[in-house]
């Protein structure tokens, strides 16, 4: 396992009093590794975990020809171009199972949508574009071709392919995926367990009085809510305060219990407060200048474990398993020390921490997808650094996308994410954005909204 000092090593142009925002992402790829656990869970409890072996078709998908839709099925080689084609009706074909009759030529099967296509039958035309007079049914020249409206056997998935690959995060699509393969239930990695806390003597708890310099924790709860966005056994450690020996349970607790450890406020460089002093006597710990605004200070590294054994709760609902697992003991769990101000918190963990914690929790990395939207205004920007700027998207009647700010860009403007629906991302060398140029934003659906 590579120390911290060894990845700052092997990449290129590392500063720590000025880390470029995707060197960020590239030093924390080589710092994590995935949990190798794995267990069986229920389809229905299985949405949002990771696959841990790949699901091999047992059955082709769809096991038949089939009709996309109501209408009449016939051998489409009969039809002559330019000239409407006549045909008498001799059976339906309905859902289920497949039609037994013969089919002669200048016939064919009324069918409904899913039904077996008869034998010798390749093309279905729509009730809807056809003429019908008692057993005889019109179709009008040009309406279809050879095949159309016919799906194929294994025109989804053929028996014996893959159908999905370990590492894929379980959406709803998935779990139908899988449901039509008629497994029941699939094997997962098991749930990342990641323990959060706030720092600092400044941080009010709910049922305190307000105190001059002092300000309720809004962090634990955006933590709180990004982490259950993501899926994983969430431990909330609440508040500490900033006291040598309440920070160091704090981290210790921590640390026996969860594969990844989250704690905002306390990490700025040349800060010389007992939250950094305990991070750097208990783990390898690295204090960076993230050249990006908001969210400039950062601290990463690993707390050696405990060796303690939990227990992890699998699946949720009737269908609950409960297993013994063991935390990544072998590499200590893996901390992220946040800046403290809120919008900081947020931005950070999009950017960083939310990728590695997915790459923690087995899934396959996926790049960011941004959407280009023409800016509404004009925006000043340094080149040398990565802006996050929350952005407000509109789609307007032809179809074009704007976006605007939301105002305020401080990284203390909580209000600013509430009325944002994603981040305006300005690259390192990107400078000043003018009226009607085009910017790349990060939308938040899927991990606020």
């Amino acid at each position: 396992m590579k120390t911290i000092a060894q990845i700052a090593a092997e990449l290129q142009g590392y500063d720590p009093q000025a880390l470029p925002a995707d060197a960020v992402n590239a030093f924390l790829a080589e710092l994590v590794e995935p949990v190798t656990q794995v267990e069986r869970v229920p389809l229905f409890s299985a949405l949002g975990r990771v696959l841990a072996e790949d699901i091999v078709s047992p059955i082709s998908v769809p096991p038949h020809d089939n009709s996309a839709m109501d209408g009449y099925a016939f051998d489409g080689a009969q039809g002559v171009a330019g000239q409407p084609l006549q045909l008498k009706i001799v059976g339906t074909a309905l859902a289920g199972p497949a039609w037994q009759g013969a089919v002669a030529h200048g016939e064919c099967v009324k069918i409904m949508t899913g039904a077996v296509m008869p034998a010798g039958l390749d093309t279905v035309v729509p009730q809807e574009l056809t003429q019908v007079s008692g057993d005889v049914v019109t179709v009008p020249a040009g309406v279809v071709t050879c095949g159309d409206n016919r799906r194929k056997l294994g025109e989804d998935l053929l028996a014996g392919r893959p159908a999905l690959l370990k590492g894929e995060l379980l959406g709803p699509a998935a779990l139908g995926l899988v449901a039509s393969l008629g497994l029941a239930d699939v094997a997962v990695m098991r749930r990342l367990r990641v323990a959060y806390f706030s720092t600092g003597d400044e941080i009010l708890s709910f049922g305190e009085a307000p105190r001059d310099g002092a300000v309720y924790d809004s962090n634990r709860y955006t933590v709180f809510g990004l982490l259950t966005r993501l899926g994983v056994d969430v431990i909330d450690l609440g508040v500490v305060k900033d006291e040598p020996a309440l920070l160091e349970a704090a981290f210790r607790d921590a640390a026996s219990r969860a594969d990844a450890v989250i704690t905002s406020g306390g990490v700025s460089v040349g800060e010389a407060d007992h939250t950094k002093a305990m991070m750097k006597k208990l783990g390898d710990v690295a204090f960076w200048r993230i050249a990006m605004r908001p969210g400039r200070p950062m601290a990463v590294g690993r707390i050696p474990p405990s060796g303690r054994q939990v227990v992890a709760e699998s699946a949720a609902g009737a269908h609950a398993e409960s297993a013994i697992s063991y935390l990544n003991h072998s590499a200590g769990a893996v901390l992220f020390g946040l800046p403290g101000n809120p919008v900081a918190v947020m931005v950070t963990f999009l950017a960083f921490v939310r990728p590695a914690l997915l790459r923690m929790m087995g899934a396959r990395p996926q790049p960011d997808v941004l959407l280009r939207a023409a800016s509404e205004e004009p925006m000043r920007k340094k080149p040398g650094r990565t802006e996050y700027q929350r952005g407000i998207v509109t789609r307007h009647a032809d179809g074009t996308l704007t976006v605007r700010t939301t105002g305020n860009q401080g990284s203390g403007v909580l209000s600013s994410m509430v009325q944002a629906n994603g981040l305006i991302v300005l690259g390192h060398a990107h400078g000043n954005v003018a009226v009607g140029d085009a910017v790349s934003v990060l939308m938040f659906d899927g991990a606020l909204g």
